[in-house]
């Protein structure tokens, strides 16, 4: 009787977590299919490819499509219960510790680039040219890498080289052999998160007193500014909240699988999934020009 129950649950087990990775699959499927026609509208139009503000927007774009792709791979890989090489796994999480820290720093650039733009109007064409937004994007990649060298650097350190031929299934978790690494992780990334929040909230006063003291066009424009910049804190709180999902993780599953499972697949739909989808909502649909141009193309092939 004991073991029928136990088989029972195990294909109750197995039902959910199918109707979860299809779940999973369709929204990736749709987030994609968004940031291609995003992509493909930003390079139809030169004033987007030589503004500031649509330069950044294209790198949020293509770092969190590069990131749902591998990410979800990795899901699917995982969900079958397939291993490998962990010398494989580190090439893999070198892209994917890497482009995960890039749309939040990017996010961040963002909202000073809005900013310069609304206190600092005489001097934005200076500090955003299309020259200085490419040396910003480099900047943005090697502060996004920093966390990626600290966790490898632990884990080269610590690992023996028998580890790298062993198989195991790929997560970052992995790179983590003692529990100090894991806190010093953690302690890396609020750290970048603290400071982000602090850039975030100062760019929300500054402009926020533009607009109170602006009028009329000046004051519809603030208005815009201090709400993609509003958009802006919440994405990056959503990704804030993703440092705290392995401590919940971890609690849970020592206690109910089934909960484990929701949960995993709860946190990766909330907050892997939904600030990445937050991107097309702020310029793709809220920016007049680009949704107009994006609007156009969508007509466009569908009159073919």
């Amino acid at each position: 009787m004991a073991d029928n129950n136990s088989l029972v649950g195990g294909e109750v087990i197995l039902v959910q977590l199918i109707d979860k990775i299809i779940i999973v699959q369709i929204l990736v499927t749709i987030f994609l299919c968004i940031n291609s026609l995003l992509i493909i509208t930003f390079f139809r139009k030169e004033c987007f490819y030589t503004t500031a503000r649509y330069i950044l927007f294209a790198v949020t774009l293509l770092s969190d499509s590069l990131i749902l792709f591998i990410s979800n791979i990795l899901v699917i890989v995982n969900h079958f219960g397939f291993t490998m090489q962990v010398w494989m796994c580190v090439i893999i999480s070198v892209v994917v510790l890497l482009y995960m820290r890039v749309t939040p720093v990017t996010l961040t650039v963002m909202a000073l680039e809005r900013y310069v733009a609304i206190c600092m109007p005489l001097r934005h064409a200076e500090l955003c040219s299309t020259r200085s937004t490419m040396h910003c994007i480099l900047i943005i990649h090697g502060l996004s890498s920093v966390p990626c060298i600290v966790i490898l650097s632990f884990f080269f350190s610590s690992a023996s080289f028998s580890l790298y031929e062993q198989y195991r299934p790929c997560s970052v978790e992995m790179f983590m052999l003692y529990r100090w690494q894991s806190h010093v992780r953690s302690a890396v990334l609020q750290f970048y998160f603290l400071i982000m929040v602090i850039i975030i909230v100062f760019s929300y006063v500054k402009i926020m007193k533009a607009a109170k003291a602006a009028s009329g066009e000046d004051k519809k424009s603030s208005g815009k500014g201090l709400r993609t910049v509003i958009l802006h804190g919440f994405q990056l709180l959503l990704c804030l909240i993703q440092l705290w999902t392995p401590f919940i993780e971890t609690a849970v599953i020592q206690n109910n699988l089934m909960l484990f499972i929701n949960v995993r697949y709860s946190n990766y739909i909330l907050f892997n999934l939904t600030p990445r989808c937050l991107s097309p909502l702020i310029y793709g649909l809220r920016d007049e020009t680009f949704f107009h141009a994006l609007k156009n193309y969508v007509l466009c092939k569908s009159n073919i």
